[in-house]
């Protein structure tokens, strides 16, 4: 009836326990030469050898299944001896086992509406070999989707970027979806996904991400259901790390710019928004893309080049904000209203100088914040602005 406990380092030490029965005081570390006997016994006992319990991913006979859902054989009580998994035309697919060889995997994707064989010998621990083996075929899909990420591999990104996902086609299953996309981080980032239509789902840290951080993205969509017999056509990867923090406030009431670098402010630059009939949205935008050259188009957001408020224009310097047109760009013939007028149709207006400075010093992912410019907000579905929406708002359940 004893227990032991930890005195010491390294030393264990016997208690007693004090039992009351019927009536009796008995302590509970002593015992008699048939106890300890009886003890000894059963601490000398061995389990018999187990033998192999081998187990396959798929079942024989199985109709459509995942091609990209991983293939495995497993086992416990033993070890894998011999693994295969091949085509029905006799094609191959490379796999291997585990460290400690208790586990098989494929290692490379099937192809749609075929078959394989799968078949794994194991060895137990009695010694004694296991064999399995099972013939089954993939799905054959009535529809495959694409998918498309706004990061680039190796690319240097601004503290505000997030990671769009966009469909080529609206996805049925969005959990499933969900699955095959992974985000992550080093050091570790608390974020979450959100959908912004049928075919677009973005996932954003929960604050700015922290200078230096390294992300890996995976969109592993092939051969993954992903609804109404649709499937992921082809998997996507990108490795990113995270910039310097650069962000800017542009006030339509002083008509100026402060671009800071970290938290410091670094330059206060002239600007010309949105005239009261086109005004600038207020809000925090994240930077798009950058270009060198770029026709400023209205006909591309709806109005008509030959109308009263359609241009089209090109400007030496140009990044976008948001996906219905706003830019801050070079802009020469607006010199004279910087600093002291809102006259543009909704961009924001620098001299050719500033917009060069800022383009250089900027990038995808940089944080732009608009005040005071009129009564309209910026929509958090206009381009990547998800900060426009607290943390709470981006995890609610309403899309």
């Amino acid at each position: 009836m004893g227990r032991r406990g930890m005195s010491a380092p390294g030393r264990w030490v016997r208690t007693a326990t004090i039992l009351v029965v019927g009536g009796m005081l008995v302590a509970g570390c002593t015992s008699s030469a048939s106890d300890t006997a009886s003890g000894d016994s059963e601490a000398g006992a061995t389990e018999p050898a187990r033998q192999a319990e081998l187990e396959l991913s798929v079942d024989k006979g199985a109709d459509g299944v995942e091609p990209g859902g991983g293939i495995t054989a497993t086992v416990q009580h033993g070890t894998i001896t011999a693994a295969s998994l091949t085509g029905q035309d006799g094609t191959v697919v490379e796999g291997g086992t585990t460290m400690r060889e208790t586990a098989w995997r494929a290692s490379e994707p099937l192809g749609f509406g075929k078959t394989y064989t799968l078949e794994a010998t194991a060895e137990g621990e009695d010694g004694e070999a296991v064999t399995k083996k099972v013939t089954f075929t993939t799905a054959a899909p009535q529809s495959q989707t694409t998918v498309h990420m706004n990061v680039q591999d190796g690319q240097k990104v601004g503290v505000g970027m997030p990671i769009v996902f966009t469909f080529s086609a609206a996805v049925p299953d969005r959990e499933a979806a969900e699955k095959a996309l992974r985000v992550r981080t080093q050091p570790e980032a608390e974020g979450a996904f959100r959908w912004l239509s049928d075919s677009e789902v973005t996932w954003r840290p929960r604050e700015y991400w922290k200078p230096g951080t390294k992300v890996d993205v995976d969109a592993l969509i092939y051969g993954k259901h992903l609804g109404d017999g649709m499937y992921g056509a082809q998997d996507q990867h990108a490795s990113f790390s995270v910039g310097r923090k650069v962000t800017a406030v542009a006030d339509g009431e002083s008509h100026h710019m402060s671009v800071f670098v970290g938290d410091k402010r670094v330059r206060r630059m002239p600007i010309s928004m949105g005239k009261p009939s086109t005004p600038t949205p207020n809000g925090t935008y994240t930077v798009m893309s950058e270009h060198n050259g770029y026709t400023m188009d209205s006909s591309t957001y709806g109005v008509p080049n030959d109308s009263g408020d359609g241009y089209r224009l090109w400007v030496e310097y140009a990044t976008r904000l948001s996906y219905s047109g706003i830019f801050y760009h070079s802009a020469p013939w607006s010199v004279g209203y910087q600093g002291n007028t809102n006259t543009s149709h909704g961009c924001i207006n620098l001299s050719t100088e500033d917009a060069a400075w800022l383009m250089e010093k900027s990038k995808p992912g940089d944080v732009i914040k608009v005040r005071n410019a009129g009564e309209q907000t910026l929509e958090p579905t206009d381009g990547w602005s998800v900060w426009q929406m607290s943390w709470d708002e981006w995890t609610s359940e309403e899309a």
